[in-house]
């Protein structure tokens, strides 16, 4: 389904490092992009204290895109979320706008590595508007918080969130979650559980039943996106492969899952998404370093048209990419 990446769908924000990317169709006819931004003088691993969400506007699913707005900015240490958003998906429920996000607090010290005393304050929270310009209403407890047992698989930190309304109403909520059995700072295992709501700002309940294991490996998985295909009557989550065992490359790489219940989960027919390559309408294949951070989005009729992902090729900034998605299945031979 993916098709050539025209030089007009790579999205940058000069002077910035662009990561996550979600993006709707809003009302006024227009296309909202919503992404994790921090200075590139800052260093890359700043993101995890220096993040905001901000909000870029297209006329067109083609662009070009223009910075419009920070969407969730900076608000103080004395909110939970106060100085760092980052993660953005965007999602319409009804009449109102949906902005889910991870947020932290810490010390404020920027480091050429990561800085652990903002990561372990990651929680997710949820910001409300009727449009996609805002003003967004934003919380002052998180949508979802870490566990208060030391030895629930959450207990020390929740990002990546991602969500969905299924077939029965209710909102699934499926997140990143790391625990404290493995020693700290960095903690671990690093898993994802699942929450349940009737209403997308809660309260959700979670299913502490870790999913997306694999052969005991630490650090299987991140960046889940998961959506529900009505026609398919399933649920399917594209995520970020670490160690490439489930994809066959042996290295970072997209994977997809699929699922008839949201609880139990098995590899797609065709489980490889993408590997770590950038296939250009106007110019040659480009091999990148990273390529993360994956979201859809989708048309009226539920269709998936674009897959964004956050792309790192070593240059000096990093970027989104808008890929097209063809509804046309390929021709067995």
């Amino acid at each position: 389904m993916m098709q050539p990446i025209p030089a007009s769908a790579a999205f940058h924000d000069p002077g910035y490092f662009v990561w996550c990317g979600a993006l709707i169709k809003g009302s006024d006819g227009k296309y909202h992009l919503f992404y994790s931004r921090w200075k590139v003088a800052d260093g890359f691993e700043s993101w995890v204290t220096r993040s905001e969400v901000a909000h870029a506007i297209g006329s067109s699913l083609e662009g070009p895109f223009v910075f419009h707005d920070v969407a969730l900015p900076a608000r103080g240490k004395e909110f939970w979320d106060g100085m760092v958003t980052h993660n953005p998906t965007i999602h319409r429920f009804g009449k109102k706008y949906y902005l889910y996000y991870m947020g932290n607090l810490g010390n404020g010290v920027v480091m050429s590595t990561l800085n652990w005393d903002h990561r372990n304050n990651q929680r997710i929270g949820v910001a409300v508007a009727d449009s996609p310009n805002g003003p967004w209403k934003r919380f002052d407890t998180p949508l979802v918080d870490v566990s208060a047992d030391a030895n629930a698989p959450d207990a020390l930190c929740i990002s990546n969130p991602s969500i969905t309304q299924g077939p029965d109403g209710r909102f699934r909520l499926l997140y990143k979650a790391v625990g404290k059995q493995k020693p700290l700072p960095g903690g671990g295992p690093v898993v994802h559980l699942m929450a349940t709501s009737d209403s997308p700002t809660g309260p959700f309940r979670k299913n502490l039943t870790p999913m997306f294991t694999f052969q005991n490996l630490a650090f299987p998985f991140e960046d889940p996106y998961l959506w529900f295909d009505a026609k398919r009557d399933t649920y399917f989550v594209i995520m970020k492969e670490m160690a490439g065992v489930i994809s066959g490359t042996g290295h970072f790489s997209l994977v997809l899952f699929q699922s008839h219940d949201a609880v139990t989960w098995e590899k797609a027919e065709h489980p490889l998404v993408s590997t770590l390559e950038l296939h250009w309408k106007e110019k040659p294949r480009q091999a990148v370093r990273r390529l993360e951070r994956p979201q859809l989005m989708f048309d009226a009729a539920g269709k998936p048209i674009l897959l964004l992902a956050a792309i790192d090729d070593g240059s000096e900034e990093t970027y989104n990419v808008r890929i097209p998605l063809s509804q046309e299945r390929p021709t067995k031979r």
